[in-house]
């Protein structure tokens, strides 16, 4: 797909960012953010495509505030499930490839051994089921798709738990995280070149998995920020992270307890090889701190 026209939905956020800053060279690509094209007006999605022609779009716009949407359903079905349907077809019509985002909050958390695609999807909450939509209407629509679902997702920039987890320690010193939710940290550059592969093979067609490589708590998540941030000069104070449990820090949507994704046929299929999670950490944290410097 040389010289091809590719379309960023959603690129405000930091897996929107991170594609636009791994497009392959041979693409011209634009990027919008919801102020630019807001997905859930159809016009305006009519109006973006109509203009911008793009053989291929990754669809990174999504409602993801996981405690908000268990009151603000609306917003969430707008975003997560009536958007990518509607794009779906639009792409349908056009002939334009889509890629889109989905997550591990499909799933209910009771496996302990990483989820596969044909794992049957049970969510707990407003936000999975309504991503869970989504990505079904793009898996049923006539348009050359694919799918991915991912998991725990970090950028140096946006909100994300890496940045929260260094404020909080610099702000306060100690910080307590659950260590019974266990799932795989994805940075945003990571997924963004998975997105890219798929975006330009129209072959490869269906529904993928993909994170960085390992599975973790976040209590043990937020233990290697503290170390690899102090370790960089990020922290220059000690910090404690307090191991706590689930029902200990209450929240508006339950979240699965285990959400690692089996990215076995994802790697064999696009003969790729997942990164280990704390040296995307690393990579992180380095942007960070030349951010800051």
């Amino acid at each position: 797909m040389s010289d091809s026209r590719a379309l960023v939905l959603g690129a405000g956020g930091q897996l929107g960012q991170a594609c636009v800053a791994a497009a392959p060279s041979q693409l011209r690509v634009n990027g919008l953010t919801r102020v630019q094209c807001d997905v859930t007006d159809e016009g305006v999605l009519r109006d973006c495509l109509q203009r911008l022609s793009p053989q291929i779009i990754i669809n990174a716009a999504a409602y993801t505030a996981v405690d908000a949407a268990e009151d603000d359903r609306d917003t969430a079905q707008a975003l997560n499930a009536q958007a990518p349907q509607r794009l779906a077809t639009l792409c349908a019509e056009r002939g334009i490839r889509l890629v889109h985002v989905s997550t591990d909050f499909v799933f209910d958390g009771a496996a302990r051994t990483p989820y596969l695609t044909t794992d049957n999807p049970a969510p707990l909450g407003v936000y999975g089921e309504t991503k869970l939509q989504g990505e079904q209407a793009v898996l049923a629509s006539d348009a050359s798709h694919a799918v991915v679902r991912t998991s725990w997702v970090y950028a140096p920039q946006g909100k994300n738990f890496m940045l929260t987890m260094l404020r909080l320690m610099r702000e306060r010193g100690t910080v307590g995280v659950v260590s019974d939710q266990v799932g795989a940290p994805t940075a945003a550059a990571s997924l963004a070149h998975i997105c890219w592969r798929l975006a330009q093979d129209a072959e490869e067609t269906g529904l993928f998995h993909w994170s960085d490589e390992g599975e973790i708590s976040w209590y043990e998540f937020a233990c290697a920020i503290r170390d690899e941030a102090t370790a960089m000069g990020l922290l220059t104070t000690p910090v404690t992270v307090d191991s706590i449990t689930t029902a200990a820090f209450p929240t508006a949507a339950k979240r699965p307890a285990y959400s690692v994704l089996n990215a076995k046929q994802t790697c064999d299929r696009l003969n790729v090889v997942q990164r280990p999670w704390r040296d995307a950490l690393r990579d992180n944290l380095r942007a960070v701190k030349a951010r800051e410097s």
